[in-house]
């Protein structure tokens, strides 16, 4: 007896060894406590918060309506998220089913000779319950919570798949109907500089405009033909990309994109100096939250593999010497057993040390989401804050060029300018106006990262 409780009293101090394990920080502890107010306190407001509001309310469009719905049925990427939560929670039940006794019916025989020559016949039937395992020091619950802990682990993964590809087909969207604006732009302004490079010619033709004018003129209406082009292939890319994320092509019936993007604004006003603890509502941080209690779960078993193990065999049926006489005798047996780790080589420090680096990569990654999902609403409110701005002036650009090619058009058509001065104010226009498509689009494009960043896309 005093040798078992020397025994249990060396696994215990080898136990206390190793040691408490680290706090958890909080959110507010890995990132600042709120994002910055001086980014967004223009446009304030009460409307609801992005992660209470569902994406068919966020995204009104009549072709997202269609889009978002077949992406969610069809993507692979979504499709293998949700596999993972059924080989997680497969996982969970054989680790939980660890706990319980495996009981077995069973059958044997044996004839072994005996020393005087003869043969010793024993059959058996009945129940068998073999190494069952007393979780006495936690070993099996802490596998089993690591095992339950990646099932919430796996379901915001998947949740997080889903919010991305939410966002990602309204990117996809938004790209679309600028390459639409783009076009429309574009085949406007080859038509113009094909009126143009038609009068340029007639005016060469009857000695009023030199070759300098009618060079200059072709190569502007070359060089808009070779933007149409790229305005045409860059909407097929964006259409196959949006394709991969449908898992399928484009519905015969879908309405044709219009290529309008001033008025998006698919989010709610949001108040300014947002606390941080508001990102942990986001999936992917819920994500690494349960990946690190697992690895908690994991370093509690590690640290129970160092205290003893009871172990559990029994039967209970019939025996006897004959095989007709199986079922006429009862017979059991109970044989547990205690073994305690004394000389493993260091096995059992070596796997506490590879959980206790395990928890310690999954508590970097969790404090990593933190930040990561903190720098991604600052840079969210930081672009809604200055590309309105942008739009504004590049709007504002736009009707500039727009009167000076009408000045422009006149001095040229009364002798006074050359044509020159008309091809630059053509150019000038044309660059302004596909900035402002493309500012427009940032701009949109923002507003849905936005929107994901801060948890969004129910």
């Amino acid at each position: 007896m005093k040798t078992t409780l020397t025994l249990i009293t060396a696994a215990s101090l080898l136990a206390a060894c190793a040691g408490p394990e680290p706090k958890r920080p909080t959110a507010a502890e890995a990132a600042p406590a709120a994002l910055p107010a001086t980014s967004f306190a223009s446009t304030a407001g009460s409307g609801p918060a992005a992660a209470e509001l569902p994406w068919a309310q966020a995204f009104r469009g009549a072709r997202l309506q269609r889009l978002i719905p077949l992406a969610l049925a069809n993507n692979r990427d979504l499709r293998v998220a949700a596999l993972n939560i059924e080989t997680a929670r497969a996982t969970a039940a054989a680790r939980e089913a660890d706990l319980w006794p495996t009981v077995n019916a069973g059958l044997s025989g044996s004839r072994t000779p005996t020393a005087a020559g003869g043969i010793n016949s024993l059959y058996q039937a009945g129940l068998q319950v073999s190494a069952y395992e007393l979780d006495v020091f936690g070993r099996l619950r802490g596998v089993s919570a690591a095992a339950a802990a990646q099932v919430l682990a796996a379901e915001s993964a998947q949740q997080a798949v889903r919010t991305a590809l939410i966002a990602s087909v309204a990117n996809a969207e938004i790209a679309l109907q600028a390459d639409e604006a783009l076009l429309k732009l574009t085949r406007d302004t080859v038509a113009t500089r094909e009126q143009s490079l038609a009068l340029t010619r007639q005016r060469f033709d009857g000695g009023i405009a030199n070759e300098l004018d009618l060079r200059s003129a072709e190569s502007s209406l070359q060089a808009a033909r070779a933007a149409l082009a790229q305005a045409q292939r860059q909407r097929t890319l964006d259409e196959n990309a949006l394709m991969l994320l449908l898992g399928g092509p484009l519905p015969a019936d879908l309405p044709a994109p219009t290529g309008e993007l001033s008025d998006f604004e698919p989010l709610a006003e949001l108040p300014a100096g947002l606390p941080a603890e508001v990102l942990t509502r986001r999936p992917d941080v819920r994500q690494a939250e349960f990946v690190l209690a697992a690895n908690d779960a994991n370093i509690d078993a590690a640290r129970a593999a160092f205290w003893p193990r009871i172990t559990l065999t029994a039967s209970a049926g019939t025996a006897s010497g004959q095989l007709s006489g199986l079922f006429k005798n009862s017979a059991w047996s109970f044989a547990p057993q205690l073994v305690l780790p004394l000389f493993d080589a260091g096995r059992n420090r070596a796997n506490l040390a590879g959980a206790r680096a395990s928890r310690d990569i999954a508590l970097a990654q969790y404090e990593k989401a933190i930040q990561t999902a903190f720098r991604e609403v600052a840079d969210g409110l930081a672009g809604r804050a200055t590309l309105a701005e942008q739009r504004a002036a590049i709007a504002a650009q736009v009707e500039a060029e727009t009167r000076r090619l009408n000045a422009a058009e006149q001095r040229y058509a009364a002798g006074v300018s050359s044509a020159l001065d008309r091809l630059d104010a053509q150019r000038s226009l044309f660059a302004a106006q596909q900035s402002l498509v493309q500012v427009q689009s940032q701009r949109a494009q923002n507003l849905v990262t936005l929107y994901r960043a801060l948890g969004g896309g129910r």
